[in-house]
């Protein structure tokens, strides 16, 4: 039971900033972003061949997620060559095609960044290394939980801050409404490349993360990304309700705790990883049905 509850917790907070992302992307911008699926592996590539190359476990995180950045700048400013008209609010076609674009660019980028499709990470030192080392302690599974659990809530209490200030307040409406946001000045094309600029970094942090956890970075690992994401998302606003967005902010990262928990009690019981895809699609589906039918029991 303790293996579960503790693969579960370090899975669930290596990947929720990967769900604050999506979480970004989909609710803040509602720009269904496809991109994460390429910049996850971005981020675990770069920092893959940078470390196994000798440089320092911190300057290669930081690396992965600043080509994340790119990542999402490069879908933003496709968005804006692709659209048509002044607005696209209610149009998702170039949305989606400006992430798959990406998504489908970054595979090759991926690979030749690693020149291959699998960078091994062992005898090298990991950012869960020099934080050890750094501490004087062996990094056991509670340990690396607390670390990123730490650095979890930092992350958190940064996006909350960054969403409350006037450019992430503009950055919430070009979501909610666009044309009015634009109609009182504000470039939302500027906006919206920034938005999913960071949530691209996030991702790409994951990436850079996961990688020096389980030691190797795989040019697949982002495959069904953002699925998972959705269901991070989605989990945690059904679970934990969404009463503001500094609220919303930690239900995201119970979600996505919540979802690989899931996950892990489902491999104990015997569910061949082969079938994960299919229970995640199922997860959603549920998680996405729970408020209907809460409705519809209320109402009766």
């Amino acid at each position: 039971m303790e293996s579960i509850l503790t693969s579960g917790l370090e899975q669930g907070l290596l990947y929720c900033f990967m769900v604050l992302g999506v979480f970004i992307t989909f609710r803040v911008l509602d720009f269904p972003d496809l991109t994460v699926d390429g910049s996850l592996p971005l981020g675990a590539a770069v920092t893959a061949a940078l470390v196994a190359n000798g440089q320092s476990p911190l300057t290669a995180t930081l690396a992965g997620v600043g080509a994340g950045l790119c990542a999402g700048v490069v879908t933003g400013l496709l968005h804006i060559v692709l659209k048509s008209g002044e607005s696209d609010a209610t149009n998702y076609g170039p949305k989606l095609l400006a992430g798959i674009l990406t998504m489908t660019a970054l595979y090759t980028v991926n690979l030749r960044v690693m020149g291959r499709s699998n960078t091994p990470l062992l005898n090298v030192e990991t950012l869960f290394d020099k934080l050890a080392a750094f501490l004087s302690i062996s990094m056991t599974n509670w340990q690396t939980i607390a670390a990123l659990a730490v650095l979890a809530v930092l992350v958190k209490y940064v996006l909350d801050w960054f969403l409350h200030t006037e450019f992430g307040l503009c950055l919430q409406a070009t979501g909610d409404n666009e044309q009015m946001i634009r109609a009182l000045g504000t470039n939302t094309d500027f906006t919206r490349v920034i938005g999913l600029s960071l949530a691209n970094g996030l991702v790409a942090l994951s990436g850079s993360l996961v990688a020096q956890q389980q030691g190797f970075a795989d040019v697949g690992m982002g495959i069904g990304t953002i699925v998972a994401g959705l269901a991070g998302v989605i989990m945690g606003e059904v679970l934990f309700g969404m009463r503001n967005i500094s609220w919303v902010l930690f239900s995201v990262i119970g979600g996505s705790i919540v979802y690989r928990l899931l996950i892990a009690v489902s491999l104990r019981l015997g569910i061949a990883p082969t079938d994960l895809k299919l229970l995640t699609a199922a997860l959603v589906v549920v998680a996405l049905a729970v408020p209907t039918v809460r409705r519809k029991v209320v109402r009766a």
